[in-house]
């Protein structure tokens, strides 16, 4: 378990890094869920649609079982946000919502 969180921090800090500046993103939006096509995706609708931008990355990163990510993306704006773009976006000082310490 320490060896994949360790792997985990690493690809977080990695995705950061490329991640484009995001400090101006407007969770108040409405945001489009399209999931991955895989097969752990299969038992679950492929489209959501959500009030504000700040419930889609809860969502997302607190209800999404982690095979389903690979290939998921929001749509807010008209701008698309991998997996790694909505979990920089749940850590941020800006998010608006509670966090589930588990998750986090």
């Amino acid at each position: 378990m320490a060896r994949e969180r360790k792997v985990d921090d690493r690809v977080r800090e990695h995705a950061r890094e490329q991640t484009r500046d995001l400090n101006g993103f407007d969770y108040n939006a409405t945001a489009e869920l399209f999931l991955s096509r895989s097969r752990a995706a299969k038992s679950r609708p492929k489209y959501k649609r959500f009030d504000t931008a700040a419930e889609a990355v809860r969502f997302v990163i607190e209800s999404l079982p982690a095979a389903v990510l690979p290939g998921t993306y929001l749509l807010v704006e008209g701008e698309r946000f991998a997996v790694d773009e909505i979990r920089y976006l749940y850590d941020g000082a800006g998010y608006p919502l509670p966090r589930d310490v588990e998750k986090s």
